[in-house]
């Protein structure tokens, strides 16, 4: 792990989350704390002090998708659904994709806020684990005894 997310614990911080009846002020400074890579290196920027002013006013679900817009810019919500007592909610980087080629992120609750910031962690986690070269690659010369062959029979 990098030195960003060493202090990261994707599933306890899930735990936590499908774990809590509702949102409070601060499960949502222990998610900035431990899931938010830009959030602490913006400083006091307009759009952390509006994220700061929603989780001051308690609106949960806008402070959910304005740290999701600051933390996740490549992300969208896909879907949002309430279906038998819970929020089912979804990002995707491609929205525009049907939902069979789309790979989306999901999260569920019974709160609209922590379903958004399940999907959030789920997001932050797989990025964690995502490694990440310091070079791009570079693809491999072919074998030099390779030679690509014909195999349709053209009778």
């Amino acid at each position: 792990m990098n030195v960003a997310f060493r202090h990261y614990d994707p599933p306890s911080l899930g735990d936590r989350l499908r774990n809590a009846q509702g949102m409070t002020r601060p499960l949502m400074l222990e998610i900035i704390d431990r899931a938010c890579r830009r959030f602490p290196s913006l400083g006091q920027s307009e759009r952390t002090a509006r994220l700061m002013h929603l989780i001051d006013a308690e609106a949960w679900t806008d402070a959910a998708l304005a740290l999701m817009e600051l933390e996740l810019p490549l992300w969208h919500v896909r879907r949002i659904a309430y279906d038998e007592g819970e929020w089912h909610c979804a990002l995707s980087r491609e929205r525009e994709l049907p939902d069979w080629l789309d790979t989306a992120t999901e999260g569920c609750h019974g709160d609209l806020a922590i379903a958004l910031l399940s999907a959030f962690v789920e997001v932050q986690s797989l990025a964690a684990e995502a490694p990440r070269p310091s070079v791009p690659n570079v693809r491999r010369a072919a074998d030099p005894l390779y030679e690509p062959a014909s195999c349709e029979n053209f009778s």
